[in-house]
């Protein structure tokens, strides 16, 4: 594990949810929190893999889980665990939010859509 630059512990986070997903009437399975924005996308388990996707586009390449209880960093670049700063709250989702999430918007058959 090792520390790198490029993460803004003062940006908060974008949302809730998947930034994508939410647009696009999708779901998710967990959320990633992009540690130089604050953008919030769905994990690469869901169906749309906006947290990776957004890392690759826009050259931020630390995230944290979104999650409950989960404080871990992740560097797509080296595809490893990275260390990192307390980042700006709220430090997850709302604890009430269901998984897979939104409730409304996840289909009967979602175990056939998860990778």
């Amino acid at each position: 594990m090792s520390s790198l630059p490029g993460i803004d512990p003062a940006v908060v986070p974008s949302g809730t949810g998947c930034v994508e997903c939410d647009a696009a009437g999708g779901w998710w399975v967990h959320l990633r929190r992009c540690a130089r924005c604050g953008r919030i996308g769905c994990c690469d388990t869901s169906p749309a893999q906006h947290a990776s996707t957004h890392a690759a586009s826009s050259g931020h390449p630390i995230i944290q889980s979104f999650e409950p209880g989960e404080e871990w960093f992740w560097n797509y670049t080296v595809q490893d665990y990275a260390d990192g700063p307390e980042l700006a709250p709220p430090h997850h989702r709302p604890v009430d939010q269901p998984v897979p999430a939104p409730r409304d918007r996840v289909p009967h058959d979602c175990q056939r859509h998860i990778h």
